[in-house]
């Protein structure tokens, strides 16, 4: 799936005053004080700011996008709050640039969706993360199969479902990755968008204390 009008999308809509995402993990998210966090498409960057005032200056987070102007009014928001405990960084999800085993928690707003390759995102989760550290993930999953012609359609992909997977294909995927205590916190009733019906849902799950998988947790 070309993701290309996805991050112009996301560049056009810096500035705006919308919302962008399709669940609220941050509400759910527990961050604690001194915890290590990311945002996997942290946009304008205003869910980093919230898990800073929460994780306090002795804790860090990181936001990950993939669009220069989402990065760039985040940088300028923390700037202008004084907040320094956080990092904005461009990058795809499945090579993120963070060492293994440092993070207490991620979370994530409608971004998983889109990537090609979501195994590899789940994974590379799961490498950042501590033995014991967690996530709270919202997203979108699909009632069947997305037709073909719609995976890089450029309004399907800018409206956040062309990218989407059934719901036991993504539940199996977090489940490979290594994931246990998988839980659904809240989930929509379905909708349509094109030809099919997709729901949201936010997910949480842990990285066992114990793990023997070599990802250097």
């Amino acid at each position: 799936m070309d993701t290309k009008p996805l991050e112009n999308r996301y560049n056009s809509l810096a500035m705006d005053t919308c919302c962008l995402s399709c669940g609220s993990a941050v509400l759910f998210a527990g961050a604690r004080e001194r915890e290590t966090c990311v945002d996997l498409g942290s946009g304008r960057g205003t869910d980093v700011l919230r898990l800073a005032g929460e994780v306090g200056p002795r804790g860090f987070v990181y936001g990950v996008d993939i669009a220069d102007t989402m990065l760039e009014k985040a940088r300028i928001s923390a700037e202008k709050l004084g907040i320094t405990h956080v990092k904005f960084i461009k990058s795809n999800l499945d090579n993120l640039p963070i060492s293994g085993a440092t993070v207490d928690l991620v979370i994530s707003n409608c971004t998983i969706n889109h990537a090609p390759d979501k195994q590899a995102v789940w994974n590379e989760i799961y490498r950042i993360l501590k033995k014991g550290g967690r996530f709270v993930v919202s997203d979108i999953y699909s009632l069947d199969e997305v037709p073909e012609n719609f995976r890089n359609d450029p309004q399907a992909v800018a409206e956040c479902w062309a990218g989407a997977i059934k719901k036991d294909v993504y539940l199996d995927i977090l489940k490979n990755a290594g994931f246990e205590n998988i839980r659904i916190i809240e989930e929509s009733s379905p909708y349509q968008k094109g030809s099919i019906e997709v729901s949201s849902f936010t997910l949480a799950g842990t990285k066992p204390r114990s793990c023997s998988c070599g990802c250097g947790g």
